[in-house]
Parts: structure tokens; C-alpha cells; sequence
């Protein structure tokens, strides 16, 4: 491990050297971050708070909704509960099992109640992308590469199509500006770069912090120091000995740290209401063939390609893997020729084993699946949820850090060689990267709130906890109620929803599971008036309302239509009309 410190000495030497304008580069690179995340978003910011991305608006939904969520309970003067029946009464919902976006819906609380939560989402999504590259090219400088080649690093993964394709909807993947951090404070550590118990505190507020943002991409960035733990203690195994008790003195500081930060939350998640469990989750593995197979969101694609991508079952948002031919062989090439440096070598190998992770480890039609990394990760306490597809994003960050340092040293190798073309290396890297040029991404206006729903709820007076039955019923395929709620605040509590659940009886994880789950789906099948209103049907939505003891039922939808007949027949006459919205007050069932 001595070697990376000795190996880093160099290039900040020369830094020191620079002129002081060249302080202002930086500043410069952030810029550009920031002005690429804004062409790529130019879409939505012509109206943020009423424009989506296309490609995944149910999770948009999603998302919107645990913003709001955070929003109404910094609103109150208090932080988010970890479990909630403010969606699924009566059981609610565990919020650590699912991508609640704690931490952003916090900080992001005032944009979120003066603008609402598209418009916050709009911001997490540009300053994810902008942020994730300027994390990567910040620790990229910190560990000895120039501006330049920092800069280019930071930019293959701040908008890799690993990134790019997160932004669809995945919010808590899109922001990977702790990754690089996180990797960062643990190499401090390790080579002894830093002061132990320091270095051990930070490493442990960021795990906390990413813990509340997204735990998928903590456990993706944990395999990744655990890869660069083995790599580096392979590389200098009696360096390594000699640091075993700082090392092991800052892990303990950060492990104390962080359960400080959220250990309450980890013992809801895993010992408190609706814990769950999951299946091993072999096919949401990427496919060696998307490597190469760019999407039509870049800017060089192909009818097939994008097609291909479009078609693939998981939908384009996990179509996570492509790097093109050009930057794979120069990663190749650079990694050979390259190899004695200890920095390209750690991240050669990080890159590598990350890609193999997200091939999966179960049975593969293009890969035994035996002699895949995480075949034999797979099964261990916590990993059994992960998706290994999207091991890509960390492993775009690995590719970037290879590409920065090797980048370098063959411009170094140029200039000391005394050729012409010192520019070649430059120009190469910048070519390979090309084919990674995203469009921007195409937007969509956002569905507005059905007339007379505010007005429907004001007249209905309920209280902030009583459970109310929304026709279309939320779930997973079904979000705009959600999408409502999230724009309005109203209800407080609204039955079903799309959310990770404990299966009763089994724990299991499924989305939206109890035992009104077919039941919900009967009745959304009649909303979209794919069905006819038959005993069983009616028999169906009576057992849902029994079962959900809703406090009021507010269906939208036009008074001919199957739902609104099959909901007359077993309530009655509406208490009143509003708009499109259609409501009956319930309260008695509620006892």
C-alpha cells in the first residue's frame, strides 16, 4: 500500500508547481458538470414543477410521493417515521425496506412545499448528475491526476448510460455523490493517508448519510472497498500487516459512527414492524451483449440497438452496462500497458470484478453463473435484495478512475519520449469516451390533479389519519393516485399503494402484498373498464371493503362507468360530486 502513497507523490508535487491561475480550473470543471447536467435536463427546466422524464413514471411517482412524505413531517416540525400508515393502512409500511430518499426529501422539504415535489425531483436529478461527476473528480485529483485527466474521469461517470438510465426514475442510484467519497475515506485509511480516527469518523457519517439516501448503492459501494481492500493488500501484504491496527481503529470509529447516525433505523428494518426478506434475484443480471449495445437516450445509436435496449424486460432504466467498443479497448490496452502502476492496477481489477458482479450469479443463458463473483456473495445477510445489474454504476466509476490514471501516465510516457504528438494520449481518451454522449432526455407534461379533488377532500373534513380508498386503488402498475397525494397533500392516509411488502405468513418481499391485494387489482381492472361488473366482481370489492374499513371512498371516474356502478351497488348513493371525483363518506365502517 506504500506504493499508491508513493505513487501519488509525484503528480501532487507537480501540482504545487502550477500557476496560480490554474486554480481557477477547478471551478471551471464544475461549471461544465453543471451546464452538462442542464442540457441534459433542459426539458424538464422549462417548467420543473410540471414536466417529467419519459421512460419510468411510476417510480417518478414513487419518488414524488416520499418527498412529499419528508416534506409534511419536516412541515410539522419533526423528522420522517420509519414505519407509516399514511400509505397501506392498516399494516402501513416499512419505509427502510423500500427507496424512501429520506436524507433528500429532508433537505429538499422547502423546495418541495413551495413548489412541489416534481419540481425537487428535477433538482435531484441535475445536481445528481453534476454532483456524482464533481465527487469523482475531486478524489480523482486527491489521488494525483491532473485537472484534465480528472475531469474526463469525472465525466465518463457522472453521465455514464449506467447514470443516465437511473435518471429515468431512479432517483436513489441517479445520486451517487457519496460512492466516490465513501471509497475515498476507506483508501485514506488504508494507506495510512490519513488519521485514523478521523478518517473513521467521516467514513462513518457517510455510510449514515447514504444509509438515508439509498442502502443499494452503500452495499454496491461496499463490494467495491472490500474489492479494493484485497486488491491493495494483495499488492503490499507486509504494509498491509503494519497498518492492521489503525486500519482496524478508523473501521471501528466508522462502524460506531455510522449505527450512531442510523442503527434505530436498521433495528426497524430488520427487527421491527413488516420486516421481509427476498429471493435471490437472478434476473435482474445485465447481459454481456449491453456492453456494447448502446440505447437510443446516446447520441450514437443504431434503430437496432435501441431497440434492442428498449425491448429488454426490465425496461431501458436497467439497461445499465454499456461502455461501447472504442472506451473497452482503451480501458484493455491501458490496464496492459499500465500495470505496474499500483492505481491503474487497483482499478483495473475493481473493474473488472464489479462488471462480473453485475452478470449476477445465478443460472445465466450466457454465463455459468459458478464462476461469476457474486454467485458466492450472493447468498450472504442483506445481499439476497440486491440487483446485480447494478453493480454497472460503481464499476463506471472504477472504468473512470482507470481511464484518468492511465490517461496520464501515457501523456507522461509521450512527453518523456520527446514526441511531437504529445496530444495523441488526450485525443484518444477523449474518442473513446464519445460514443457515452447522452441526449437529453425527452419530457413529458405531468397529469394534472383530477377537478375536484382538493375540493372533494375539503368537503369530506377527515382526519390526518383516517384511511381512505382511492379508485383507481394504488400498486405498482397503478400510480397516479400516489402522484395526487404527492401533488396535494390529500389524503393522509390512502389504502394500498406501490411499495416492498412482507408477504403474510412467509415475509417474503412482493410488491403490495396482503390478502385485498387481488381484490384491489378487481377493482382497478373495472376502473379501467376492461371488465364487467359480475357477482364475483362485486363479491370481490365487498371483501376489499371489509377488509380496509375505509373512513371515506373516493373513486375518480365518470358515473357510467363500471367501477362507479359496482361502488353504487355496494355504497349507495355518493354523498356528493365534485369535478371528476366521485366520493362516499364512510366513517361508520371505520369502527
Amino acid at each position: 500500500m506504500g506504493v499508491v502513497g508513493s505513487a501519488v507523490g509525484p503528480s501532487r508535487a507537480a501540482g504545487q508547481r502550477q500557476a496560480p491561475s490554474a486554480a481557477t480550473a477547478p471551478a471551471l470543471v464544475l461549471c461544465c458538470y453543471l451546464l452538462g447536467a442542464a442540457a441534459v435536463t433542459w426539458r424538464l427546466w422549462v417548467d420543473p414543477a410540471g414536466r417529467v422524464q419519459v421512460g419510468d413514471l411510476n417510480d417518478v411517482d414513487l419518488f414524488a410521493w416520499y418527498l412529499r412524505y419528508a416534506a409534511t413531517a419536516v412541515s410539522h416540525g419533526r423528522l420522517p417515521a420509519l414505519v407509516t400508515t399514511a400509505l397501506n393502512p392498516p399494516q402501513g409500511v416499512n419505509l427502510m425496506w423500500n427507496t424512501s430518499f429520506l436524507l433528500p426529501g429532508i433537505v429538499l422539504a422547502p423546495v418541495t412545499l413551495l413548489a412541489g415535489p416534481q419540481a425537487s425531483l428535477t433538482v435531484v436529478l441535475t445536481l445528481g448528475l453534476a454532483g456524482s461527476a464533481a465527487a469523482l473528480f475531486w478524489v480523482l485529483r486527491r489521488w494525483g491526476a491532473s485537472i484534465p485527466a480528472a475531469a474526463l474521469g469525472g465525466a465518463v461517470y457522472g453521465f455514464s448510460p449506467a447514470l443516465i438510465n437511473s435518471g429515468m426514475g431512479h432517483y436513489h442510484l441517479v445520486l451517487a455523490v457519496l460512492p466516490p467519497l465513501l471509497v475515498h475515506a476507506l483508501l485514506r485509511l488504508l494507506t495510512g493517508r490519513g488519521n485514523a480516527v478521523r478518517t473513521g469518523a467521516w467514513l462513518g457519517l457517510l455510510a449514515g448519510a447514504q444509509v438515508f439516501t439509498g442502502e443499494e448503492l452503500l452495499v454496491y459501494t461496499a463490494v467495491t472497498c472490500l474489492v479494493l481492500t484485497l486488491v491493495l493488500v494483495a499488492q503490499r501484504p507486509r504494509a498491509a500487516l503494519g497498518r492492521a491496527g489503525p486500519v482496524a481503529l478508523g473501521l471501528a470509529v466508522a462502524v460506531a459512527v455510522a449505527l450512531l447516525i442510523c442503527g434505530h433505523a436498521l433495528w426497524v428494518q430488520f427487527r421491527g414492524p413488516l420486516a421481509e426478506h427476498n429471493a435471490l434475484l437472478s434476473s435482474w443480471s445485465s447481459n454481456p451483449a449491453y456492453f456494447v449495445t448502446p440505447g437510443g437516450n446516446l447520441v450514437f445509436h443504431t434503430p437496432g440497438s435501441a431497440a434492442a435496449v428498449a425491448g429488454f424486460h426490465l425496461g431501458p432504466p436497467e439497461v445499465l452496462a454499456y461502455l461501447g467498443w472504442p472506451l473497452i479497448a482503451v480501458l484493455v490496452l491501458a490496464a496492459i500497458c499500465f500495470w505496474r502502476d499500483p492505481r491503474v492496477r487497483a482499478a483495473a481489477v475493481t473493474f473488472v470484478v464489479l462488471e462480473l458482479c453485475s452478470l449476477g450469479g445465478g443460472p445465466q443463458p450466457h454465463v455459468s453463473g459458478r464462476l461469476l463473483p457474486w454467485h458466492w456473495l450472493q447468498g450472504l445477510p442483506a445481499l439476497t435484495s440486491v440487483l446485480p445489474d447494478r453493480f454497472a454504476i460503481v464499476a463506471d466509476g472504477a472504468a473512470a478512475a482507470l481511464l484518468a490514471f492511465s490517461l496520464d501516465l501515457a501523456r507522461s510516457a509521450a512527453r518523456d519520449r520527446g514526441w511531437r504528438a504529445a496530444g495523441i494520449p488526450a485525443a484518444v481518451a477523449v474518442l473513446a469516451v464519445v460514443p457515452l454522449i447522452p441526449l437529453p432526455y425527452q419530457a413529458a407534461r405531468l397529469p394534472a390533479v383530477p377537478a375536484g379533488w382538493q375540493a372533494a377532500f375539503a368537503r369530506l373534513r377527515l382526519g390526518p389519519d383516517a384511511p381512505v380508498l382511492i379508485v383507481p386503488v394504488p400498486n405498482v402498475w397503478h400510480t397516479m393516485a400516489m402522484r395526487w397525494q404527492a401533488d396535494t397533500g390529500e389524503p393522509g392516509s390512502m389504502i394500498g399503494g406501490y411499495f416492498l411488502g412482507p408477504t403474510p405468513g412467509t415475509g417474503q418481499a412482493a410488491f403490495g402484498p396482503g390478502p385485498a391485494k387481488q381484490m384491489a387489482e378487481g377493482i382497478d381492472i373495472l376502473w379501467a373498464g376492461a371488465g364487467s361488473v359480475s357477482r364475483p366482481a362485486l363479491a370481490q370489492i365487498r371483501g376489499a371493503l371489509a377488509y380496509w374499513r375505509p373512513a371515506a371512498v373516493v373513486a375518480v371516474t365518470s358515473p357510467g362507468a363500471p367501477v362507479a356502478g359496482a361502488l353504487i351497488a355496494l355504497l349507495g348513493r355518493p354523498s356528493f360530486r365534485a369535478g371528476l371525483v366521485v366520493a362516499w363518506r364512510q366513517r361508520q365502517r371505520a369502527g
